[in-house]
């Protein structure tokens, strides 16, 4: 059995914050405001799965509310959620993600975000798939106030 989950997220810049993408610090003036570290890309994925394996979603698992949370690192978020998804008896097909940003330009660091989250996920690298894509300066991401993410996950039963 296959099943097919969606996750989106969102996190608004700001100064003295570090700015953390899959798991991969990436040099710039701002971070990305939140509990955790912030991390919109693992924040997504980990959501697609979670909705995927119909468990509810991340500030459900991990709320924002709870001090063991405070500058979490989301990477261990998201082996916690493959861990819940084992429970069940599921395990990562593949990932499809999708960062919406005007900048910072991330294409260099996506081969490092893609290693992050494939190790995270327990599969291959090539299951995983990061892109980014500007909004031509359009709305909130095209003025740089913050940093969207889509991800869209297959799972199965595992031992298929």
């Amino acid at each position: 059995m296959m099943r097919i989950g969606h996750g989106y997220d969102v996190h608004a810049f700001a100064v003295g914050r570090r700015l953390v993408l899959g798991g991969v610090e990436i040099p710039y003036d701002k971070g990305l405001l939140g509990h955790s570290d912030a991390d919109v890309l693992c924040h997504a994925v980990s959501d697609a799965l979670l909705g995927a394996a119909a468990l509810g979603d991340i500030g459900g698992h991990f709320p924002d509310t709870d001090s063991a949370f405070h500058q979490a690192d989301s990477l261990q978020l998201l082996q916690r959620v493959v861990g819940l998804l084992n429970q069940k008896g599921y395990c990562v097909a593949n990932v499809d993600a999708t960062l919406i940003l005007q900048r910072p330009k991330i294409a260099p660091h996506v081969p490092a975000m893609r290693r992050n989250l494939a190790q995270a996920l327990r599969v291959a690298v090539n299951a995983v798939s990061v892109k980014a894509t500007t909004t031509e300066e359009l709305g909130w991401e095209g003025r740089g106030e913050g940093v969207a993410a889509h991800a869209v996950a297959l799972i199965e039963r595992e031992g298929r």
